[in-house]
């Protein structure tokens, strides 16, 4: 084995929409700079995800130089929202946590989503990620936080893991849908230079001078069955993962990070395994 280093940065400035991939990214308590601090709400203040609307995939969110988010879509004019001045927080549910946010303050904003996904949704910013939302009690330390992403402040995916599973994918019933691509699994770090699933046995690693504790690993959804260029479904990766990496009652694949210092990262940094 080569040694193990940042192959990757991504970064998703709206929950559940396409990503940049940064050659360096800023870490913050709560994850990477400018990730998942904006999601899209519906009249009942729940997150609305892939999960639900597979064609979020296809808005590209970009951080423009001036602040705030831009979206683009097929057949749809660019956009750009300023941040909105942290007034008049709303009541967001985010799988079982119950938070507030700050809605943008265009209604331009809401107004675009919704054309493009063809249902009334509303665009949420995260002002003050250090206090709004805990990590999971039961794999948190206290005070650690998170934004938008689903648990974790940062998910961990390994090149050599993906090799494995698109082995795997290809000697089942439905290989033609592989071999798959990274982005299926949407994580914001992927490391090279590693054996196949070695980050299964990982408690701490440092990536460049950052160190990261490694709570748990990463239990997969129905997105990963969802084409990120078009926006279809698939049976792919779950029903390998379901008969190779069924861990703890869970569908396997990448590890979520809890940063445990401030710093930034860049694509080649090394990748140190602590613990």
């Amino acid at each position: 084995m080569g040694h193990a280093q940042l192959q990757s940065i991504h970064l998703h400035p709206v929950k559940a929409c396409r990503g940049i991939a940064p050659r360096e990214a800023v870490v913050e308590p709560w994850g990477l700079s400018g990730d998942r601090r904006w999601a899209l709400i519906d009249d009942g203040g729940k997150v609305v995800t892939q999960r639900q609307r597979p064609r979020l995939a296809l808005i590209a969110a970009d951080l423009p130089p001036g602040g705030g988010v831009r979206l683009s879509a097929p057949g749809m004019e660019p956009l750009t929202v300023p941040v909105p001045r942290p007034v008049g927080m709303v009541p967001v549910e985010i799988f079982r946590d119950k938070i507030e946010a700050v809605l943008a303050e265009d209604d331009a904003a809401h107004a675009w989503c919704s054309a493009y996904l063809g249902a009334q949704v509303r665009l949420a910013h995260m002002d003050d990620p250090g206090t709004r939302r805990p990590v999971d009690p039961e794999y948190a330390l206290p005070g650690e936080t998170v934004g938008f992403a689903d648990g974790y402040p940062l998910l961990l995916t390994s090149s050599a893991s993906l090799d494995a599973l698109n082995s795997l994918i290809a000697q089942g019933e439905h290989a033609h849908e592989g071999p798959l691509p990274m982005n299926r699994f949407r994580p914001n770090v992927v490391v090279s230079g590693t054996a196949a699933w070695a980050e299964d046995d990982w408690s701490r690693i440092a990536i460049g001078e950052v160190a990261f504790r490694v709570p748990k690993k990463c239990g997969r959804c129905v997105v990963t069955t969802t084409d990120q260029g078009t926006a279809e479904r698939g049976r792919e990766p779950l029903h390998t993962l379901g008969r190779h990496r069924r861990i703890g009652g869970k569908l396997v694949f990448g590890q979520n990070l809890v940063p445990l210092s401030r710093g930034t990262i860049q694509v080649g940094d090394p990748v140190t395994i602590l613990g």
